[in-house]
């Protein structure tokens, strides 16, 4: 299974999906997810889910941005249904967004009438112009930045018009920029019982991680017994994340 470019989205089709992932990333590595994100991606595919991954370049105007995003994930599915590499048949959609793409699911949940399973959201966060971009206020002080919706505006969208019943929200232990406990908190109150929130071991670039091939000689040596005790420890993290995304997105899995 290898990626493809479709529509400028980069896509892993499996033989026969039972689901699609619409996955969107961080604001400073969304442009190439399926670089930066590719050994997540690839284990989500390799159990059995089309992913569907959208590059976006970050700017102030997040609707914008999200309404972008949109369109080119549904121009990937009309092409992929179009080639035959997706059957028409009804799949269920699930978003799946890190940091800022947390922010682009929550906005096309509810600026657009789209239709999903559910979302995961990753080590969410809605920080203000000047708190996630200081450098820009330091060149003109007296110029007043602010991202389209802000923070207040985001939460007040979500508050009253996010549609997107069922949620996974995962924040990590040693996340400093982490806002996932208040959407959470706005989340349960607007589907109660819904909503699914877990605490993790692993930092804010956790879903980044990639894989270490670690290739033993063909004499089992000390050293390759620590390599493999050494990927074992810096996936740790990583795996749990995977685990912890399949068994929500298929409860009878048994991951």
């Amino acid at each position: 299974m290898d990626w493809k470019e479709i529509s400028d989205n980069w896509v892993l089709i499996p033989q026969h999906p039972k689901g699609i992932v619409h996955f969107l990333g961080g604001a400073f590595v969304a442009a190439a997810p399926q670089v930066t994100y590719r050994w997540l991606l690839e284990q989500i595919a390799a159990r059995g889910y089309a992913v569907v991954a959208t590059p976006f370049v970050n700017t102030l105007d997040h609707a914008a941005i999200a309404d972008s995003v949109l369109r080119s994930f549904e121009s990937a599915i009309a092409e992929l249904q179009a080639k035959g590499l997706l059957h028409k048949r009804y799949l269920p959609i699930y978003g799946l967004g890190h940091s800022m793409g947390c922010k682009l699911h929550l906005l096309i949940g509810s600026l657009f009438a789209v239709e999903r399973a559910g979302n995961i959201l990753i080590s969410f966060n809605n920080y203000a112009a000047r708190d996630a971009i200081p450098l820009v206020q330091q060149f003109n002080p007296a110029f007043a930045i602010e991202f389209t919706p802000s923070p207040v505006e985001t939460s007040t969208l979500v508050r009253s018009r996010y549609n997107v019943r069922r949620n996974l929200i995962v924040k990590f232990t040693n996340d400093t920029i982490d806002q996932s406990a208040a959407l959470t908190e706005l989340l349960q109150l607007r589907f109660p019982n819904m909503v699914t929130a877990k605490t993790l071991n692993g930092t804010h670039t956790t879903p980044l991680g990639q894989d270490i091939r670690w290739q033993p000689g063909s004499t089992f040596t000390p050293f390759d017994a620590f390599g493999q005790w050494f990927k074992q420890e810096v996936y740790r993290d990583l795996n749990q994340l995977k685990s912890i995304i399949l068994l929500w997105l298929n409860p009878l899995s048994g991951f």
